[in-house]
């Protein structure tokens, strides 16, 4: 057998120039092995020796200590700092199998971080233990879907230096399987492989391979961690499978300038475009404004839309009632009455007016927060209130209060709640400027995490541009100062969700906000170092937004109705799926791609756009929804589930008040812009 043609040509991209030394890829740093399973029986692993081959320096045969039915090749081609492997597998029978690979970084294991895009940051030590984290192991490895981009990286803190492997294969296939856990045969092709780090004698190994695998354990639920699965992929006797992976090598200053360098190479590895959609802006406001009539509530004594706990098959409207995330009624009902006077709808105007009037008059606690969440069916006496809730619902009658005042109608009522709600906030407010997660209405601490603290900054900012207030600028600087000391400076973002406690994209989407706000609203130096903290803070919140389509099996909905991931971001640590959690953060791409000349801000901001209208529910489109224009929350991409249906569906239970909101805000770019100006 001629084993050179066995070999395709692949490019090889994002090539480092940070330093003249090479990849050090020699047999003694790699390890690898087969398993192979028979069906009924255990699988048996086979590790492999390399044999090079005297016609081709650069080609090596992967040989086990006993004969098995396959031929393993492995060509190395190494440019500078980046190491191209295209591995073969051949079958001489027909075999099931799953092969895995080695590379020792030379990193000590204690003095690194880690890195898996939208899904694992340094050593989710803020996760719990009953998520993915370093409280259960210091070795994972996992299927590639659960990342936004298939990729591992590792960070030596001491040296400053990092490696990283991604795949570079095309990912169109995936399979059902019987089982979750354990050895499983795929049902057909699948694309998804594995990528992970694991301890290796204390130093520091990136682990990849083919099919998918994931250990120590599997992650199927929230909060829920299952036994360790491996899968077999069958190949026919006499074909071959190529298998392409990439190694780079380089510095970087610390763990933030780690994670830019890498969303780079991501971005230029992958290169998402625009997705091709029919839903124009004007289209998908007309369509979603359905949601704003359809789901209004006026029997209760707080008129809202309903957009909490429904049901995905029928849409029916809940007793409950969310001033925030995730129901975002004040926001809502602020761009049913801003989109009903531009198109001239007295039914939007209306139905507004009346969700506002409701909360001037019912919503408000007896100290003068808002009533953030009302269950009319058990309506707590002592209710905890967030920092988060109460900042959006200010933020949306801020919104409000200044179109208002722009088209000369006066709010005075409104006004003096506002401006006694940010007194308040003034009161609850650290020392080190943060602000505590939770908190009663008698201003004793719940929970006094900061990790919220940058919901808090927008409507600080707001606030002293509408009511001319010096104090709340400078409360908004100090909660910039502690963004940048505790999560900007240590690249540790966190609790910002409310139904979770971990790493999160919310809260480097928050703190990217934050200070895109406070640089809005200053001159000079001042307006560049906020920029500056801005865009530290985005790389992290971009690392969470997908760079590829992953590949989805027949017969799951997702992949059936042809959705492309790229462009969604994935939510947290603990809540493995992927959303439209995008409201402002287009519109900070694109100001941010102007003030530093960068344009994969600008071009990312293009395809988060286009992408996150695939899912829009139409007659004749209506993507497993019940009910026009309420758009989809629990996008289940991978093997996890909130508790309903799994990859390629949502779970039965979700949320259109939020998804509506950000989509709407997607869709209304430059608003701070316009606030502020």
């Amino acid at each position: 057998m001629n084993l050179k043609s066995l070999f395709v040509g692949v490019a090889v991209s994002g090539l480092c120039t940070m330093t003249a030394n090479a990849i050090d890829y020699t047999p003694e740093r790699v390890a690898a092995s087969i398993s192979l399973k028979v069906p009924g029986n255990p699988a048996k692993e086979y590790p492999l020796t390399w044999q090079k081959l005297q016609n081709d320096a650069s080609t090596y045969l992967l040989e086990a200590a006993e004969r098995i039915p396959a031929i393993i090749t492995q060509r190395v081609n190494q440019s500078g700092e980046t190491v191209n492997l295209e591995v073969s597998v051949t079958a001489l029978e027909d075999i099931y199998f799953n092969y895995s690979q080695q590379v020792s970084t030379g990193f000590r294991h204690d003095d690194c971080q880690f890195y898996m895009p939208g899904f694992w940051y340094r050593r989710n030590l803020r996760s719990p233990k009953e998520a993915p984290s370093f409280h259960t192991s210091d070795s994972w490895v996992v299927r590639e879907d659960r990342l936004s981009a298939p990729l591992t990286g590792i960070y030596d803190q001491q040296g400053k230096r990092y490696m990283t492997v991604n795949r570079l294969d095309a990912f169109t296939d995936d399979a059902l399987t019987t089982h979750r856990e354990g050895e499983v045969i795929l049902s057909g092709k699948t694309s998804i492989g594995f990528t992970g780090f694991e301890n290796k004698n204390g130093t520091a190994t990136l682990s990849f391979g083919f099919p998918y695998k994931e250990a120590p354990r599997s992650y199927i639920r929230k909060l829920t961690l299952a036994p360790q699965v491996e899968a077999f992929q069958y190949l026919k006797k006499g074909e071959s499978l190529l298998l392409t992976w990439e190694l780079t090598e380089n510095k970087a200053d610390d763990y933030s300038d780690f994670i830019r360098r890498t969303w780079e190479f991501c971005y230029d590895t992958y290169q998402p475009q625009p997705v091709e959609t029919p839903y124009t802006t004007e289209r998908m406001k007309e369509t979603m404004s359905q949601y704003f009539l359809s789901s209004l509530v006026t029997d209760k004594p707080l008129v809202y839309t309903s957009g909490v706990h429904l049901r995905t098959d029928d849409c029916l409207p809940k007793p409950s009632a969310e001033v925030g995330f995730v129901g975002r009624v004040l926001l809502n009902a602020f761009n049913a009455w801003e989109y009903g006077w531009q198109q001239n709808r007295d039914d939007l105007k209306e139905s507004a007016q009346k969700i506002l009037d409701s909360y001037l008059q019912n919503g408000f606690t007896p100290a003068g927060f808002f009533r953030e969440f009302v269950d009319f069916n058990r309506e707590d006496k002592d209710p905890v209130l967030s920092i988060r809730r109460q900042s959006e619902g200010v933020y949306a009658m801020l919104h409000y209060l200044a179109y208002e005042r722009e088209n000369g109608r006066k709010h005075p009522e409104w006004d003096s709640r506002m401006k006694q709600m940010l007194d308040m906030f003034l009161k609850l407010q650290n020392e080190d400027g943060s602000f505590p997660r939770k908190f009663r209405d008698n201003f004793s601490i719940v929970d006094k995490s900061g990790g919220s603290t940058p919901s808090a900054t927008l409507p600080l900012v707001m606030g002293y541009k509408y009511f001319k207030d010096k104090r709340y600028l400078e409360s908004a600087k100090r909660t910039a100062d502690y963004l940048e000391k505790e999560l900007i400076s240590k690249a540790d973002y966190f609790s910002s969700t409310l139904d979770a406690n971990c790493e999160d994209k919310e809260a480097s989407l928050y703190a990217a906000t934050a200070t895109y706000y406070l640089s809005l609203i200053t001159k000079g130096e001042e307006h560049r170092h906020y920029a500056d903290l801005t865009k530290k803070a985005a790389y992290f919140a971009l690392s969470w937004y997908y760079v590829w389509d992953v590949p989805f099996a027949k017969g799951q909905m997702l992949g059936d109705i042809g959705l492309k991931t790229r462009g969604w971001g994935n939510v947290s640590v603990e809540n493995n799926h992927i959303d439209v959690f995008v409201f402002e953060f287009a519109s900070i791409l694109q100001w941010l791609g102007k003030e530093y000349d960068e344009p994969r801000f600008t071009h990312f901001a293009e395809v988060i756009s286009t992408s996150m209208r695939q899912l829009l529910p139409h007659e004749g489109h209506m993507c497993g929804i019940a009910k026009v224009g309420y758009y989809p929350e629990v996008v289940q991409h991978t093997n996890w589930d909130y508790g309903k249906n799994g990859k390629g569906y949502y779970n039965d239970i979700f949320a259109p008040g939020w998804t509506v909101a950000s989509l709407w805000e997607l869709l209304t770019p430059g608003r701070a812009e316009a606030f502020l100006k």
